[in-house]
């Protein structure tokens, strides 16, 4: 591949799972008795917490995902409007051999986005690899828990 020539490709957030009305009163019969059981604990201020947290669990669980924009270029690596340059990035692994759609996972020294997990579609990992080789280190990573937590509810 060509030095200047960036790989580009496009794909959803996370995966969306329609939600049934069961998961949606699962989710308020646990918020609502997680508050109570703090109530009794003297903590209202959890309490509350709580229910704005569950709250906010559904409404987002019932969002669609968003078509995002993935670069990989010589400047760093766009996601959507944000670019991530070289120099702020420790490492990358191509997460290709689950029988899941492939993910690049990079490492970063930004507060706010320490872990960048990026779907791969449309575009074939092993010349993502190739790209990212001659500009970052290649470690092997895992999926942060938290990611997969997340996933799970649809965020």
């Amino acid at each position: 591949m060509p030095q200047g020539i960036p790989l580009r490709w496009s794909a959803y957030e996370h995966e969306h799972i329609e939600r049934g009305s069961d998961w949606y009163w699962a989710l308020g019969i646990v918020a609502v008795c997680a508050a109570l059981t703090s109530i009794l604990f003297s903590n209202v201020l959890f309490a509350i917490v709580l229910i704005v947290a569950a709250f906010t669990i559904g409404l987002i669980a019932r969002t669609p995902p968003k078509l995002i924009e993935f670069e990989l270029s010589d400047r760093g690596i766009r996601v959507g409007g944000t670019l991530h340059r070289w120099d702020h990035i420790i490492a990358f692994w191509v997460e290709d051999e689950h029988d899941r759609e492939p993910l690049l996972l990079v490492d970063t020294t930004k507060f706010m986005s320490p872990n960048l997990i990026i779907p791969i579609e449309d575009i074939d990992p092993a010349e993502v690899r190739e790209f990212l080789q001659q500009r970052a280190e290649e470690r092997p990573m895992k999926e942060p828990v938290s990611h997969k937590i997340l996933e799970f509810f649809g965020i």
